[in-house]
């Protein structure tokens, strides 16, 4: 063990940048399946993306919370563990933040944006109610 890591490993724990490795050592780690993924996740706290995450606008802001909220209604599975279930207490605070941000956005939004964000809360409103029946 070289004096580097001896102290490294003294301080307690070891950052190693492996962002440039080979492509090889990435052909040779095996593809986990999603019950790992999910698993993995629990234990680390940490996503690794494929694909490029989408431009920060306010309508993939808005898509998004859509979609929180559509999970927490057990309308979609969440993507890790592709398990549905409902949260209707959360599902009805994350369509009150919608309605909130509407109200605070009122006038500031281009009309594609104002249409977007009505509709999105007048079908999460129906869903919700739906769901509480």
């Amino acid at each position: 063990m070289r004096d580097n890591d001896k102290k490294e490993e003294e301080k307690g724990f070891v950052i190693r940048d492996k962002r440039f490795s080979s492509q090889k050592e990435k052909e040779e780690e095996p593809t986990p399946n999603v019950e790992e993924k999910g698993e993995e996740l629990r234990k680390t706290d940490t996503i690794q993306h494929d694909a490029p995450l989408p431009e920060i606008d306010f309508a993939n802001f808005i898509h998004s919370l859509f979609i929180s909220a559509l999970i927490q209604l057990g309308e979609v599975p969440e993507p890790v563990t592709k398990q549905t279930a409902k949260d209707l207490a959360l599902a009805k605070q994350t369509i009150d933040l919608i309605g909130m941000l509407q109200d605070k956005t009122r006038g500031n939004l281009t009309q594609e944006e104002g249409k977007l964000i009505e509709d999105i809360l007048y079908n999460l409103r129906i869903i919700y109610i739906k769901a509480t029946k």
